[in-house]
């Protein structure tokens, strides 16, 4: 399913990150409503409550120590990812 806001994105782990979204989107609607354009005002205000739903109402942190499962193989790095350092020893 498609998502306007994927809070399980590193980007809105911290609190303060997903209230500031929250007070952005809540400031910009009181503007539009503010200057007269109840239109954007009310598209806004539904913005306004997607993204507190999503960000604050619904939000649970996925478990950061379990890694994203891989769609693939593993890539492989090159001669570190062998144990190889990439110097030749010298006798």
């Amino acid at each position: 399913m498609f998502k306007l806001i994927d809070p399980d994105h590193a980007f809105y782990r911290p609190l303060w990150i997903r209230l500031l979204v929250v007070a952005v989107c809540a400031s910009w609607t009181a503007v539009e409503f503010t200057m007269g354009s109840e239109t954007w005002g009310f598209i806004l205000l539904a913005i306004t409550a997607y993204t507190s739903a999503t960000l604050l109402v619904f939000y649970k942190p996925k478990d950061p120590a379990v890694p994203a499962p891989t769609d693939g193989p593993a890539v492989n790095a090159g001669p570190a990812a062998e144990g190889e350092t990439g110097r030749e020893e010298r006798p």
